[in-house]
């Protein structure tokens, strides 16, 4: 074995590696890019989202928490505008709800409790 070949030798994985990383980096930049120009970001939907927790009697819910884009809770069998925005405030369903449901502009409604039957 010819020890002055081996410390001449400028040959190395560096130029493969090189490559590669170049390769990647072109990947993730076109497809940052791709979703920013065809705006496949902006078509998630978002469901209406709160905290609640079970009041003194049996259909009430006492509001915790409310998330993004979610205006406030309502019963299951009432409209919006019989609703509860304020955390802290109590909801007061009748025996015919089985339900709470979180509400909110351009969301879908999400239940966030149910009443045991």
């Amino acid at each position: 074995m010819n020890f002055k070949t081996l410390l001449t030798d400028d040959e190395a994985v560096s130029p493969v590696i090189g490559v590669i990383l170049m390769v990647a980096i072109t990947v993730i930049l076109a497809a940052v890019i791709g979703t920013f120009v065809l705006g496949l970001g902006e078509q998630v939907q978002q469901n209406a989202s709160a905290g609640v927790s079970e009041a003194a009697n049996d259909n009430a819910v006492t509001l915790n928490s409310l998330g993004p884009n979610t205006q406030g809770i309502r019963c299951s069998n009432e409209d919006e505008s019989s609703g509860v925005e304020s955390v802290g405030e109590v909801l007061d369903c009748d025996t015919s709800a089985n339900s709470v449901v979180a509400y909110g502009d351009d969301v879908n409604d999400a239940t966030v409790y149910t009443f045991d039957s």
